[in-house]
């Protein structure tokens, strides 16, 4: 429905305003003055309240057919014709007016032009109000993609500052201390780095994708200490995706789940693969873990913006860290961007694909 008719105030407002627009068309309508101002006035009125009823429909051509260059020929055709049928419209209605009240006819060829002008006048002011509404939900978006930067960072800095992280590692620098001090050395120098890195990114909403991923790989490297041979790494980065804009630690819960719901799991451990490539104008990142036949039996997520169906959570701990995820990308690119997770055979597979934007003008959008 159109906005005017939301509301009956607007909708009084609007009808007031074309008051003095009824005032013009009457004008128009006497020419020389040949036709009376009263029979231009009485056939005017309720043709004129019509019109501005009619002038309301380039609306919905307008979200219909967006401005592009690509489409400016049709856009101009279609309210060419749209225009002239609307004054065509206005000519029969005032001429039908007219001939049953008994008075004289006005001029019809001005009103005609009038009329389109009017139409097209109208359709400029229903693109410029469309202009503003999208200006306006534009900055709703990014304060609200802002918000949930923020969010995400919190969030973020307390899964790795969660007690059981910490313990766990902890306790494999305690028993490495024993048997093995240089791993336990190096454990704690990479326990420091990793948070130190991740503290780091605290204030900063993007960041390029070859600083994300190379968190994600410190991360890892870090777990690789702990688990030894039962954690493998894989990673296959294309150069020509890593100077693009990723929103800060966007990663980050995706790598924990892998290694918390899929490589903990196993007593043999298990391999991680991550991967990242350009594809076109998008990045395309993969990240891979093998799965533990438990959870084949689970519900997996798929989530895709745009889709209808509702998504099927998996275990919470999971879900819950991948929608935000998926919220994040949904928020900042809209339907241009796709998230999907769920298991593929004997391995979870996570898939994201989002347009590539540089990392020097990343900084203005969450």
């Amino acid at each position: 429905m159109h906005p005017i008719l939301e509301s009956s105030r607007r909708l009084l407002l609007y009808l007031l305003a074309w008051a003095p627009i009824g005032v013009l068309l009457a004008l128009v309508a006497r020419g020389d003055g040949q036709v009376p101002w009263t029979d231009a006035a009485a056939a005017l009125a309720p043709a004129c309240l019509l019109y501005a009823f009619v002038c309301l429909s380039p609306w919905y051509i307008c979200r219909a057919l967006p401005l592009r260059l690509s489409s400016m020929n049709s856009v101009a055709l279609t309210f060419a014709a749209a225009a002239a049928a609307a004054s065509l419209l206005l000519a029969g209605s005032v001429r039908l007016a007219a001939l049953a009240m008994g008075r004289t006819p006005p001029q019809l060829a001005p009103l005609f032009g009038t009329g389109v002008l009017l139409y097209l006048l109208s359709a400029g002011l229903h693109y410029a109000a469309l202009a503003v509404a999208a200006s306006r939900d534009a900055e709703r978006r990014e304060a609200e993609a802002r918000t949930l930067a923020r969010e995400a960072e919190l969030q973020s800095l307390r899964i790795q500052l969660n007690p059981h992280f910490l313990f766990n590692s902890l306790h494999s620098i305690s028993a490495l201390a024993t048997v093995d001090g240089a791993r336990a050395r190096e454990m704690c120098v990479r326990l420091a780095d990793f948070l130190r890195a991740s503290l780091g990114l605290g204030s900063r909403e993007s960041i390029p994708l070859e600083e994300e991923l190379a968190l994600a790989r410190s991360y890892l490297e870090l777990e690789q200490i702990r688990f030894g041979r039962r954690l493998r790494v894989e990673t296959e980065i294309e150069a020509a995706c890593q100077e693009c804009a990723v929103p800060a630690l966007l990663l980050q819960p995706l790598v924990e789940n892998a290694v918390k719901h899929g490589i903990a799991n196993l007593l043999e451990g298990g391999s991680i693969r991550l991967a990242a490539r350009r594809t076109g104008e998008n990045v395309s990142i993969t990240l891979e873990n093998t799965l533990d036949p438990e959870t084949l039996s689970r519900p997996s997520v798929g989530l895709v913006p745009g889709s209808r169906q509702a998504p099927s959570l998996g275990p919470p701990s999971l879900g819950l860290g991948q929608a935000h995820v998926r919220r994040r990308l949904e928020i900042r690119y809209g339907e241009d961007a796709v998230f999907d997770a769920g298991p593929r055979g004997e391995v979870y597979r996570v898939a994201l694909r989002f347009p590539c934007e540089p990392s020097i003008a990343s900084s203005s959008r969450a």
